[in-house]
């Protein structure tokens, strides 16, 4: 793991008690099925966007279940797979709220890289089987890793899309940081609130007003 301000957390969490069933399961998991992300990749987001660099958290439910798709980020797949229908209902929004032109990708590192934090509650799944590594000790970790990021003293914006998402809210020192809630974007309910929600020009309004960099949502398109 490339080293960043993240490693002395992480060396911290990695030796609790809780830790150790779960860091168990997920290798005999690995061992006897496929199980995505591909392990290299579970903690991709630490290490793609360091603590002092997050601006924006954007929390998932567990990793794409499909062979090729996942690589430790929330909504981001790889080059080359095709756009999943929930990050595609992202781009419309984007699209909508922003202007931003749908790319031909959902490669989510550029988001990454300034300081949008793309974690899902779970860090694993087993092939073809969504929410098969829930209750099994993630939810414990990356609630502390919610509870760290609560904790710094510059502002961040905390996107909450969907039941599971929200959930967490309660975590969130509205009196420091930004909560924007709404729907999942997924196609049985971005018609419900997610549309239309604009969390992204607000996000983005909220960070200037406090004197930080806003994001540049666009992704570019890697076929121009």
């Amino acid at each position: 793991m490339r080293r960043n301000d993240w490693t002395a957390w992480l060396k911290n969490e990695f030796a609790q008690p809780y830790f150790q069933p779960l860091a168990q399961f997920v290798h005999e998991e690995y061992e006897h099925y496929a199980v995505y992300p591909p392990k290299v990749q579970v903690f991709s987001a630490f290490e793609n966007t360091p603590y002092a660099d997050i601006r924006v958290v954007i929390l998932g439910q567990d990793p794409y279940h499909q062979r090729g798709q996942a690589h430790g980020m929330c909504f981001s797949v790889n080059p080359g797979v095709p756009i999943p229908p929930s990050l595609l209902n992202m781009y419309k929004e984007l699209q909508s709220d922003l202007g931003c032109y749908i790319p031909d990708n959902g490669y989510l590192m550029p988001w990454a890289q300034q300081g949008v934090f793309l974690l899902n509650t779970v860090l694993t799944v087993r092939d073809s089987a969504p929410n098969s590594h829930k209750g099994k000790g993630w939810e414990i970790f990356t609630d502390h890793a919610i509870e760290r990021i609560n904790a710094k003293d510059t502002p961040v914006v905390f996107l909450l899309w969907g039941r599971n998402a929200r959930s967490k809210a309660a975590m969130i020192d509205r009196s420091r940081h930004l909560v924007l809630e709404a729907p999942h974007p997924s196609p049985l309910s971005a018609h419900y609130g997610f549309f239309g929600c604009r969390h992204f020009s607000q996000a983005n309004a909220f960070l200037a007003s406090r004197g930080l960099k806003p994001v540049d949502w666009q992704i570019r398109s890697l076929n121009q």
